[in-house]
C-alpha cells in the first residue's frame, strides 16, 4: 500500500515537468516517423543538452521521447510501408494493406490506440510488479531466448502457407544474410567478401529501408499512389468525426492489447531482446488465437493493434534491468545510463530507497507521457491518412530523400546508401515473382539474433543439445510453441468435420 502512495505521489510529482515532456513528444513523434532514425540516435545527438539540465529533466526528457518514437515508428509503416526500425516490421504485414483499401485513418486509429493503450498497460504492469519483474532477467538465459526467438521465426511458416516453396525460400534467404558477418564465437568473416563495413554484419537499417522503402518506391511508380483507384473516393471522404467512433471500436480489443503489451514488457526486460522480437511474437499470437486467422495480412485492425501494443510494451521493460540491477535492456537504456552515471546517480536496488523519485518517477513519467499523446496524435490521423491519396511524382522525392538520409545516419557510412538501393532491387524482384519481403526481412532481424543465443548456450554445454531441455521455463516455453503451431492444423481439421457433419 505504501509504495502505491509513493506512486501516486510521485505521479503528482511529474505533473510539473509537462513542459519537459510536450517537446520532447512531439519531436520524439518526428523522429520515429523517420525510417532509420530512432530515440536512441536522437538522444545521442542531443547528449549536451541531456548532460547541462538538472537529472530529473534530463531523465524525464529521454523517457517521453523515448516512448513517443516508438507510437511514431508505425505511422510510416501504414502510410508508405516504410517501418522506422524493426520493431515497427511486423505492423506493416496489415497497416499497408489497410492503407491500400482507403483506410489509412483507421489503421491509424488502431496503431495510436494500441500504442498509447499498451505504454499504459505495460507501464503500470511494471510499476505494479517491480520488485518481481527486476528478477525476470536472472531466468530468461540463452535456452529460453533460443524459443522465444522461435516464436517469431515461426511467421515465416505462415507466411509460406500461402506459397510453401516461395516462402521458405525467402525466409531462408534472409536467413542466410543475416549469417554476413564475423561468427559470434571465433570472430571469423564469413560472406563478407573483404568489405570491413559487412564485418558487423549486415546493418539493419539499410536492410529495412531497402527491402521495404525502396522497393516500394519501384511500385509506387507503377501505380501511381499507395491507394488503389477503387479506394479513393473512401480515403479522400474519411472525416474528423470518424476518429471517435474508430477509438471506441478499437477499444473493443483490449484484451488484445492487454496481453501483447506483457509480452512487451516481459520481452523488453531480456537484454538485448528488444521491440523487433516483441512485436513478431506477438504478431504470431495474434494471429495463433485469432478466430479468423486467414485474414492475418490481408489488413486487418487486429495485425496492426497486437505488434504496436507490444513495442510500446518493450518501452517500460527494457528500463526494468537498467533501473533494478544496473544493466541496460536495449540501446535507448544504455545511453539513458550515461546520462544517469555522469550525474553521479548509483543504479541498483538502493536507488529505490535512495532516490525513489528517480527509480518510479521515470516510469510515472512514462504514464504521463501516455496521457499527453492522445489529444496531441489522435486529431492528425485523417491528415496523415490523406499522405496515401499523394501522386507518386510527389511522394517519391520526398521518400528517397529520408531514407537515402536514414540510411545514412546510424553508422555515417556512404557504404549504408548503396546497401540499401541494393536491397531496395532485392525487394522489388521479390515482389514481382511472388516472393514474400517480410519472410527475408524475418530472417535477417531473427537469424543473427537466434545464432547468437544457440551458439551461446552450445558454447556453454560444450556442444551438447540436450542443453536446449534442460530448463523448466525453457521446456514450458517449448510445450508452447508446440501448441501454438498444431493449433491452426486442429482448428482446419475441426472445421472439416463439422462441415462433413453438416
Amino acid at each position: 500500500m505504501e509504495q502505491f502512495q509513493t506512486i501516486a505521489g510521485l505521479f503528482v510529482y511529474s505533473l510539473q515537468y509537462w513542459w519537459v515532456m510536450i517537446p520532447a513528444v512531439i519531436l520524439g513523434n518526428v523522429v520515429g516517423a523517420i525510417p532509420g532514425f530512432s530515440a536512441a540516435n536522437t538522444i545521442i545527438i542531443l547528449l549536451p543538452l541531456t548532460l547541462s539540465v538538472d537529472v530529473e529533466v534530463a531523465l524525464i526528457f529521454m523517457m517521453a521521447l523515448y516512448s513517443a518514437s516508438q507510437l511514431g515508428n508505425g505511422i510510416p509503416a501504414i502510410l508508405v510501408n516504410i517501418p522506422g526500425t524493426g520493431g515497427a516490421a511486423a505492423t506493416t504485414l496489415d497497416g499497408y494493406p489497410m492503407a491500400q483499401k482507403g483506410q489509412a485513418q483507421r489503421a491509424l486509429v488502431y496503431c495510436f490506440v494500441a500504442s498509447i493503450f499498451g505504454g499504459l498497460i505495460g507501464t503500470m504492469f511494471v510499476l505494479a510488479l517491480l520488485p518481481i519483474l527486476s528478477q525476470v532477467g536472472y531466468y530468461l538465459h540463452s535456452v529460453e531466448m533460443v524459443v522465444i526467438i522461435l516464436f517469431g521465426l515461426t511467421l515465416i511458416a505462415v507466411i509460406a502457407a500461402k506459397d510453401l516453396v516461395k516462402g521458405l525460400l525467402a525466409g531462408l534467404l534472409g536467413l542466410l544474410i543475416g549469417a554476413i558477418g564475423t561468427d559470434f564465437i571465433y570472430s571469423e568473416p564469413r560472406a563478407t567478401f573483404g568489405l570491413l563495413e559487412l564485418y558487423d554484419g549486415v546493418p539493419l537499417v539499410p536492410a529495412l529501408i531497402g527491402l521495404f522503402a525502396v522497393s516500394e518506391i519501384f511500385t509506387l511508380i507503377e501505380r501511381g499512389r499507395v491507394v488503389k483507384d477503387e479506394f479513393l473516393e473512401v480515403a479522400v471522404s474519411s472525416k474528423f468525426s470518424d476518429v471517435w467512433a474508430m477509438v471506441k471500436e478499437s477499444m473493443s480489443h483490449w484484451f488484445l492489447m492487454t496481453w501483447t503489451a506483457i509480452i512487451g514488457v516481459v520481452i523488453g526486460i531480456i537484454p538485448g531482446a528488444g521491440a523487433s522480437i516483441a512485436s513478431f511474437v506477438a504478431y504470431q499470437q495474434a494471429r495463433t488465437f485469432s478466430k479468423t486467422p486467414e485474414l492475418f495480412g490481408t489488413g486487418i485492425p487486429e495485425g496492426v493493434a497486437a505488434p504496436e501494443s507490444a513495442n510500446n510494451g518493450v518501452t517500460s521493460g527494457t528500463l526494468v534491468p537498467l533501473m533494478a540491477i544496473g544493466v541496460p535492456g536495449g540501446s535507448t537504456a544504455a545511453i539513458m545510463m550515461v546520462v544517469l552515471q555522469y550525474h553521479g546517480v548509483t543504479l541498483g536496488p538502493r536507488l529505490f530507497i535512495d532516490q525513489p523519485e528517480l527509480a518510479y518517477g521515470i516510469f510515472t513519467a512514462s504514464l504521463i507521457t501516455y496521457l499527453m499523446m492522445i489529444p496531441l496524435m489522435f486529431p492528425m490521423a485523417m491528415y496523415m491518412s490523406r499522405v496515401t491519396t499523394v501522386p507518386a511524382f510527389l511522394l517519391v522525392p520526398m521518400i528517397l530523400a529520408f531514407t537515402m538520409l536514414g540510411a545514412f545516419v546510424p553508422r555515417g557510412y556512404m557504404f549504408d546508401m548503396g546497401l540499401a538501393v541494393g536491397f531496395g532491387l532485392l525487394g522489388y524482384l521479390a515482389r514481382k515473382t511472388g516472393y514474400h519481403v517480410t519472410a527475408i526481412l524475418i530472417g535477417v532481424i531473427l537469424g543473427p539474433l537466434m545464432e547468437q543465443y544457440l551458439m551461446r548456450a552450445l558454447r556453454i554445454s560444450r556442444g551438447d543439445v540436450g542443453i536446449l531441455f534442460s530448463s523448466n521455463i525453457g521446456n514450458a516455453l517449448w510445450i508452447f510453441l508446440i501448441i501454438t503451431l498444431l493449433i491452426p492444423f486442429l482448428r482446419e481439421r475441426l472445421t472439416k468435420s463439422k462441415m462433413e457433419a453438416g
